[in-house]
């Protein structure tokens, strides 16, 4: 990862780390994370990334979630279980100098228990395709508090998704093989 500003707030990612093949990590393409960035910058979404508080679950490399750092996020926690890509997310965020701004959590993301922290304003899923582990997550990120109200979904897979209980679909996109489906916390 090279960083082209030298501040946090305005940074552009030149570029993020490729993964691990070993460890099946698939970080969002290039072309998928600037179209899916475009499409939270402006339109029915408003500005959802500035200011926001950022919950990346199964975050691989952390590329969503830096590349919302970059784009005036004020806060991102990244989610993972893996012990290699939780040592690249570590990396990237030192390359990043994102310390400050970022929270590293070891655990499993469908089994998240209480939050430790105030809830969440944007979520990035990118699970493992193909398994049902994003609807697990969210179901457990909304158990424990770890959603703002009306929080912004973002998920990642191999096909249009399916929200679970106490989630609003908004709607789904597709960019070649990846399917985002956008979902927003349902209102009380």
């Amino acid at each position: 990862m090279r960083i082209v500003a030298g501040t946090r707030r305005g940074l552009r990612l030149a570029a993020v780390a490729k993964g691990d093949v070993s460890g099946r990590l698939r970080p969002t393409s290039d072309r998928v994370r600037e179209s899916l960035f475009n499409v939270l910058a402006g339109g029915s979404y408003g500005d959802a990334v500035t200011d926001s508080r950022v919950l990346d679950l199964f975050a691989g490399t952390g590329a969503l979630g830096l590349e919302a750092l970059s784009r005036g996020a004020a806060h991102v926690s990244f989610v993972e279980r893996g012990s290699t890509a939780h040592s690249l997310i570590q990396r990237n965020v030192f390359l990043m100098n994102a310390g400050e701004a970022t929270r590293l959590h070891r655990r499993d993301a469908t089994k998240l228990g209480n939050c430790p922290t105030d809830p969440f304003t944007l979520v990035f899923l990118d699970p493992p395709y193909g398994r049902d582990l994003g609807r697990l997550s969210l179901s457990s990120a909304l158990a424990g508090g770890w959603l703002a109200p009306e929080a912004l979904i973002v998920w990642e897979d191999s096909t249009p998704q399916e929200v679970p209980p106490g989630f609003a679909l908004c709607e789904h996109r597709c960019y070649g093989g990846t399917h985002i489906t956008l979902a927003k916390v349902a209102q009380a």
